[in-house]
């Protein structure tokens, strides 16, 4: 233990006398011998880093060996100079490499093959390979820090077999030293083995234990949004950590860093909401100008969410409207769809949209139609020339239903039923016993939401369709699934509360009503002509699967149903943007309904 602490301090006072022959202060000394390793050996964090990240690889007796060794330095520069792997192998042969040399060619073998593509399998045959792997394996022990950390990268991307001996060892080497590495030599480790080798590797479960260790040493942004988009999703804990840092470091964010940390907090499923909001501000106040991928990825990712920023919203449909022209079928069909999942309609995107999508019918597969036609259905989206877009859809559409699946196909006919664009020919295809025989018995989640929808189709060929004639969903199908327990909200107590005092008495309303249309009212009443309450088991029900009574309404007498409109995260407040919501209204008022909105 003395010895070893004898051999720091004299490592650490013989760096203050080491300089180069011009005389440099010693406190410079350590500058010196980052620009020295930067330039002699730029490839030493594997492939692609930043000066400043090179030297932050070394160790102070690293720099101090690499400055007073100068064949070493020359040995380097040819190394890196090498443009193929035989001129790599030629070093070897001609010159006695130690191993940190070895390490350095084979760290330059790995670069060639991913820069130029070369058969990966004839470098780890060749009998030189075997020599320089046997010397760092000799020497496993003297290979500096980062120097070992960029072999273990260089074999992994070579695919060198696990199970040899060699590859063993630097592992296990690595392994040892981890609590020598710099945090940024982890960062850089944990990102490599999460792409290259899986979250079941074992040797990057012992990497994330030391970051999340470790975490208060994390600085800078480029650390941040790195581990966040490529280990984040690994460990929860750690992104936990990385959420603080990127709140703390949030003004320093540019617009590709926001990007990437929204698109990694959706792609985790982490709705994150004091670090989207305050990404949201910096995103507001700088005004940035955003490329095409960034404004499609960050409505991607806040769609994800379902977090709603108005102001952000805004700019991003602003800023997407010069590009609407220049965007591919994929592009506008994934933009059409964020919006809609947050249920923002801005007017200038989805007309251009609209246009797009009759200047480039050609272009456009069924899929990306579908997709355009759900968007709009979803939020109620009536292009101005209408009669226009719809006649090119219902072209496109002849002939195509058949090769659609079945749930797109009840999907694109409920949409059009939304729109009031649906055809005989849709409804019969959808509505035919063939088609939802293979719904009926499932009780799957998605198998439910399918059958209320064809409720809800079935409900427009009887109440908007006069010309359709048939076929119908037969009776048993009439009867959506119960609610699985569904907490009762402020609003329905308050309405309840609100219409006990109205109704005088319990038999005087329902509450809670399954419609045979598929929709569900939240309370409903008979009112006479003079607007009292009357008993509702007196009068036949249409509207219901099994009626109590059997009488007509006397005359002058209305029927009025209450539905609520609850939708928390709703970010434009009209009630006809939500195209499910307005079919409801209009359904329930073909059945003969007064209809109140109640919010």
């Amino acid at each position: 233990m003395a010895a070893r602490l004898v051999q720091r301090c004299c490592w650490r006072h013989f760096a203050a006398f080491i300089s180069p022959p011009s005389a440099i202060p010693a406190p410079r000394l350590a500058l010196v011998g980052k620009v020295v390793t930067a330039r002699a050996l730029p490839f030493a964090s594997f492939h692609c880093s930043s000066p400043s990240s090179l030297a932050d690889g070394f160790s102070v007796r690293e720099r101090v060996e690499e400055s007073r060794n100068p064949e070493h330095r020359v040995i380097g520069e040819l190394i890196e100079s090498a443009t193929t792997p035989q001129e790599l192998f030629q070093l070897s042969e001609l010159h006695a490499l130690n191993s940190n040399e070895a390490s350095l060619i084979i760290t330059q073998l790995s670069r060639l093959a991913a820069e130029k593509k070369l058969e990966r399998e004839s470098i780890l045959q060749d009998e030189r390979f075997q020599q320089l792997i046997g010397i760092t394996d000799a020497q496993i022990s003297q290979v500096w820090n980062n120097t070992l950390v960029n072999l273990l990268k260089s074999l992994y991307s070579l695919g060198l077999e696990g199970s040899r001996r060699e590859m063993q060892s630097v592992e296990q080497e690595v392994l040892w030293r981890l609590r020598r590495l710099t945090f940024r030599q982890l960062a850089s480790l944990a990102e490599f083995l999460a792409i290259k080798q899986g979250k079941e590797n074992k040797l990057l479960h012992e990497v994330i234990k030391k970051l999340e260790l470790r975490w208060t040493e994390l600085e800078g942004t480029r650390t941040v949004v790195s581990l966040m988009s490529k280990v984040g999703h690994i460990s929860p804990a750690l992104m936990d950590r990385l959420e603080d840092k990127a709140l703390e470091l949030a003004e320093q964010f540019d617009p590709d860093d926001i990007r990437k940390i929204t698109l990694a907090l959706a792609y985790q499923n982490r709705r994150c909401v004091p670090l989207l909001r305050a990404l949201s501000y910096h995103l507001i106040q700088k005004q940035p100008e955003l490329s095409l991928n960034t404004l499609m990825d960050l409505i991607f990712a806040y769609g994800k969410l379902n977090f709603h920023q108005p102001q952000v919203f805004q700019k991003i449909a602003s800023d997407l409207h010069p590009h609407v022209t220049t965007m591919t079928p994929l592009e506008v069909t994934r933009c059409v769809r964020s919006f809609a999942l947050l249920k923002w309609l801005s007017l200038p995107l989805f007309e251009a949209i609209a246009q797009y999508t009759l200047d480039n019918t050609k272009q456009l597969s069924l899929t990306h139609l579908c997709g355009i036609i759900l968007s709009f259905a979803r939020l109620n989206f009536q292009p101005s020339g209408s009669e226009d877009f719809f006649s090119m859809v219902h072209e496109s559409l002849q002939g195509q239903l058949d090769s659609l699946e079945p749930a797109l196909l009840t999907e694109l006919v409920w949409s059009l039923c939304v729109l009031q664009q649906a055809r005989a020919p849709y409804l019969r295809q959808v509505l035919a016993p063939d088609f939802h025989a293979g719904i009926r018995g499932k009780q799957s989640p998605r198998a439910q939401n399918l059958k209320l929808k064809l409720l809800h189709i079935n409900a427009a060929a009887k109440l908007e369709s006069p010309d359709y004639e048939g076929p119908f969903l037969p009776a048993e199908m009439l009867s959506p699934a119960e609610p699985g327990g569904d907490k009762v909200t402020l609003l329905q107590s308050s309405l309840r509360e609100a219409l006990a005092g109205v109704l005088g008495s319990p038999e005087n309303g329902r509450f809670d009503v399954h419609t045979v249309y598929g929709w569900y009212i939240d309370a409903e009443m008979v009112l006479n002509s003079e607007n009292k309450p009357l008993p509702l088991k007196d009068f036949a029900a249409p509207h219901l699967l099994r009626s109590e009574g059997t009488k007509p309404l006397p005359p002058g007498a209305r029927r009025v149903a209450f539905l609520r409109w609850e939708f928390p995260n709703f970010s434009n407040r009209s009630k006809d943007l939500l195209g499910r919501y307005v079919m409801a209204r209009r359904h329930i008022q073909a059945a003969g309904f007064l209809v109140v909105d109640v919010s």
